[in-house]
């Protein structure tokens, strides 16, 4: 294929030779002389493992050349990769300026190329920014439709710096977040060949996806750093833990806990982390990460409360207690506090769990009940008919077969899910429908 790369520092770089080694003919694009003279003389413009034998050999193959020439880059390419920096504002905020101005460049050239010409974004931009901003731009400068005039993708890049080159044909996965199917087939093609999984996403999904990945990067280095400050503190060898830790493939390593639902709670997480966070701060340890995964479950429990408060409603049933499906505990249950924020709000509240009943609740069980919600007793249902028939809202908090069976669809109270649903993704097309966290 025909390919320019727009941007010529690590991403690009390695995007650009990584492709013509791979057999394309490829034109970088970078406004900086000295990186077009660099790579037009078979030298790398970054240091990286390997990227430097590698431009030479693509160079002298004749199948990797550079120019500051847009317009030039254009007409000698079917598929333009933009690779530019997407650097912080002084507030944090993203900065397009970059993407923008590139945009507006391939926009204009498209216009005078005529045929179909494919720009796939590899910057990382947040959702929203390809489709509110750059296309609205490419359609201005180029006179014509995406997905109909001119291809349109998303395509994240997962290059480390310092391993790049081997990431690039070993890659984890790739994503494609396609505006038409036809500029989805482009980039798949770009990457024939190469291993990994192939994941074909609406556009806001690709964009989303890096930032997802990086922020659990950062997460588990931050976590990972303050349990080990926490253990040297209490004189325990943290690589030692952590080895013990990284060998459970099947809770901690591993998909479990990682799908957005509803806030955690039971008898163990909370009152270990404040146990924890607590020892942190015996031994002067600070520990911000450990220290708001508390507050932070207690934001996530809020926005159910706020999603019921905006249905402008007060009759209201939920379906689950306990903090665990199959289980009666119903201690520290993200739940129960739903329920006492509720009721505390005045709202009528009906509730039903097949596994609690208020008779068989013993020791600290009903002593926590007892406190957390003594009019328990008057909000349970017997059945899912007297909360269906109660309610205008329904708070979904437990994929219980017969509760599921008995949910309306269409016309009927709104339906607020606490646990994505077996069947969300075809109720969202509903107006009664309301997911907590998608």
């Amino acid at each position: 294929m025909r390919v320019s790369v727009f941007g010529l520092g690590y991403v690009g770089c390695v995007s650009a030779a990584c492709l013509a080694s791979l057999g394309h003919e490829v034109i970088g694009v970078d406004v900086n002389q000295v990186k077009v003279d660099l790579v037009n003389d078979g030298k790398a413009p970054v240091v990286e493992e390997r990227i430097g034998e590698l431009i030479a050999d693509v160079v002298r193959a004749d199948t990797l050349r550079a120019t500051r020439d847009v317009h030039e880059a254009i007409m000698g390419s079917d598929v333009s990769l933009i690779c530019v920096g997407t650097p912080s504002e002084p507030n944090g905020s993203l900065c397009t300026t970059y993407l923008e101005r590139v945009t507006e460049e391939i926009g204009a050239a498209v216009a005078e190329r005529g045929g179909r010409q494919t720009v796939v974004f590899r910057s990382t931009m947040l959702p929203g920014t390809c489709l509110n901003l750059l296309v609205p731009i490419l359609e201005k400068f180029a006179g014509g439709t995406a997905g109909v005039d001119f291809g349109v993708a998303v395509n994240p890049e997962f290059l480390r710096e310092g391993t790049s080159v081997r990431d690039f044909f070993d890659p984890p996965k790739t994503v494609i977040g396609e505006l038409d199917r036809a500029s989805g087939d482009v980039v798949a093609a770009l990457y024939d060949g190469l291993p990994g999984e192939v994941f074909r996403v609406p556009v806001p999904t690709a964009e989303a996806i890096k930032y997802a990945d990086n922020a659990f990067h950062g997460l588990k280095i931050g976590f990972a750093n303050e349990l080990g400050a926490v253990c040297q503190a209490l004189g325990v060898d943290s690589h030692q833990v952590m080895d013990v830790f990284l060998a459970d493939r099947k809770l901690n390593i591993s998909p479990a806990y990682l799908r957005p639902g509803f806030a955690f709670g039971g008898s163990c997480l909370p009152k270990d982390l404040r146990s924890l966070v607590h020892a942190a701060r015996r031994h002067d340890v600070s520990v911000p990460i450990l220290a708001h995964v508390l507050p932070s479950n207690a934001d996530h429990l809020q926005r159910a409360v706020e999603l019921v408060e905006r249905t402008g409603k007060r009759r209201v049933g939920m379906f689950g207690l306990s903090f665990k499906p199959g289980t009666d505990d119903l201690r520290e249950s993200p739940l129960v506090e739903l329920a006492e924020r509720l009721f505390g709000k005045g709202y009528d509240l009906r509730i039903y769990d097949p596994n609690v009943n208020l008779s068989r609740l013993l020791g600290a069980n009903r002593e926590y009940i007892e406190t957390r919600l003594p009019h328990l007793a008057q909000l349970l249902a017997d059945s899912v008919d007297e909360v269906l028939d109660h309610a205008e809202v329904c708070l979904v908090g437990t994929g219980d077969p017969a509760v599921l069976s008995a949910l309306p669809h269409g016309d009927g109270p709104v339906i607020v899910d606490l646990i994505h649903l077996p069947d969300a993704d075809a109720r969202r097309a509903e107006p009664g429908y309301v997911g907590l966290a998608w």
